[in-house]
């Protein structure tokens, strides 16, 4: 079957749309954001400052780089259950590429959506960090000129509210920083790789919960065909091994390690991390199922490729950008 170009440019624009919004998360990331008021006597921001235990660009290198490589060796190199023997060579490759340009996409689409999210809540909440104070050397003869809120000057014991202005620490990049507590990009970046990675190796291994429904019937279950006098041939399921569920969720656990890493560090508070782990993992479950089936339809393959006819459109409320004829259980059906 030849190669359907309008097919192939409808993934080329996803691959452009990830990269502009990775572009625009970027952008949003330099800029400089709003700088809550804050209270020098506030002991949620006093806490010393220490150097990451998991450096941003440490996150982005085990979150995003490694799932990237271990999805196309897995894409390129192992070959799928189910596949005919008879198969074409030209047939096989083309399947190999097009599962590696799924999995790729939907990795992109969960990294860069939860960086541009984040990114973009940082900019307008500004959050002081736990470490601020440590972070912003204020200068404390200068208080008076720099309170914006409270009743600290005439009243005892009260609070006062002052701005960024009155820190001198030099970099000013550290104390801009020092305003990016809410939500945890570390935990949020790291959940979206990790989260997808998780689902997608639960995909391949077919590592999920037992849901049998009756007639179904998957070379990736691990249960048998069996016979019985009263409904005959019937399809038993089975649990998946327990080691290939630690195997699968090793990218989750270590997700989880970063995120507490950001507590330990003094660099976000609870709630921040909690948040940046929800975001990160809402955004690993959509790249996950914009391009791959549920767990439960236990098929390690991708959504097939969109058809030629509405590769950009599907039509008005007509819910399928794919091909109307069957694929049924046919692995080679998901090459463009």
């Amino acid at each position: 079957m030849p190669v359907s170009k309008r097919r192939i440019f409808s993934y080329v624009l996803d691959w452009i749309f990830i990269l502009i919004i990775a572009a625009a998360g970027g952008a949003i990331y330099q800029v400089r954001g709003t700088t809550h008021a804050f209270s020098l006597t506030d002991p949620n921001i006093s806490y010393p400052l220490y150097p990451d235990t998991v450096s941003i660009t440490v996150a982005a290198v085990v979150s995003l780089v490694v799932p990237a490589v271990v999805i196309a060796a897995f894409s390129l190199l192992v070959k799928p259950e189910g596949w005919a023997a008879n198969s074409e060579s030209q047939s096989r490759w083309r399947y190999r590429l097009w599962q590696w340009n799924a999995g790729w996409l939907g990795l992109g689409l969960a990294v860069v959506g939860a960086f541009f999210f984040t990114s973009g809540v940082k900019a307008v909440v500004g959050k002081p960090r736990p470490n601020l104070i440590a972070r912003c050397q204020p200068d404390l003869s200068q208080i008076t000129r720099y309170a914006v809120s409270g009743l600290g000057q005439s009243l005892e014991e009260a609070p006062t509210l002052v701005s960024a202005g009155i820190c001198r620490n030099p970099d000013q990049s550290v104390i801009q920083d020092g305003f990016a507590s809410y939500p945890s990009g570390h935990s949020s970046f790291a959940f979206a790789g990790f989260m997808y990675f998780t689902l997608w190796l639960c995909a391949k291994l077919a590592v999920a919960v037992p849901d049998f429904l009756p007639g179904q019937k998957s070379t990736l279950e691990y249960g048998k065909e069996r016979s019985d006098a009263v409904h005959g041939p019937r399809y038993s399921p089975a649990a998946p091994p327990i080691y290939l569920l630690v195997l699968a969720f090793i990218p989750f656990c270590s997700a989880a390690y970063i995120a507490a890493s950001r507590w330990a560090d003094n660099q976000h508070a609870g709630w921040d991390i909690l948040s940046g782990s929800v975001i990160g993992i809402f955004f690993g479950w959509l790249g996950f199922r914009w391009y791959f089936p549920s767990l439960q339809s236990l098929r390690a393959v991708s959504w097939a490729p969109r058809s030629e006819s509405r590769a950009f459109y599907g039509g008005l409320g007509s819910g399928d950008f794919g091909d109307t004829r069957s694929r049924e259980d046919d692995p080679e059906s998901g090459a463009p």
